[in-house]
């Protein structure tokens, strides 16, 4: 599984850099994404329900932010 470290940035940049991943996979790979910013999983949310793709899980990380598994539709 693919990991992308977005911690730091801000929105809209954890979705569009989230976005630009996922299309570099074949459907039916998971990406695993770390990201810190507050709307961050509103916006993953919306992605995967705009693009078609799967949101396994999103939990929290004892640091702050969120861990996102997305399986690319």
């Amino acid at each position: 599984m693919q990991e992308l470290d977005l911690m730091g940035l801000k929105c809209p940049l954890p979705a569009l850099r989230t976005e630009k991943a996922l299309a570099a996979l074949p459907a039916g790979r998971r990406l695993s994404i770390v990201a810190d910013d507050p709307l961050a999983p509103l916006d993953m949310a919306h992605l995967c329900n705009e693009a078609g793709h799967a949101l396994v899980s999103t939990t929290p990380l004892p640091n702050g932010g969120w861990r996102f598994v997305i399986c690319r539709g």
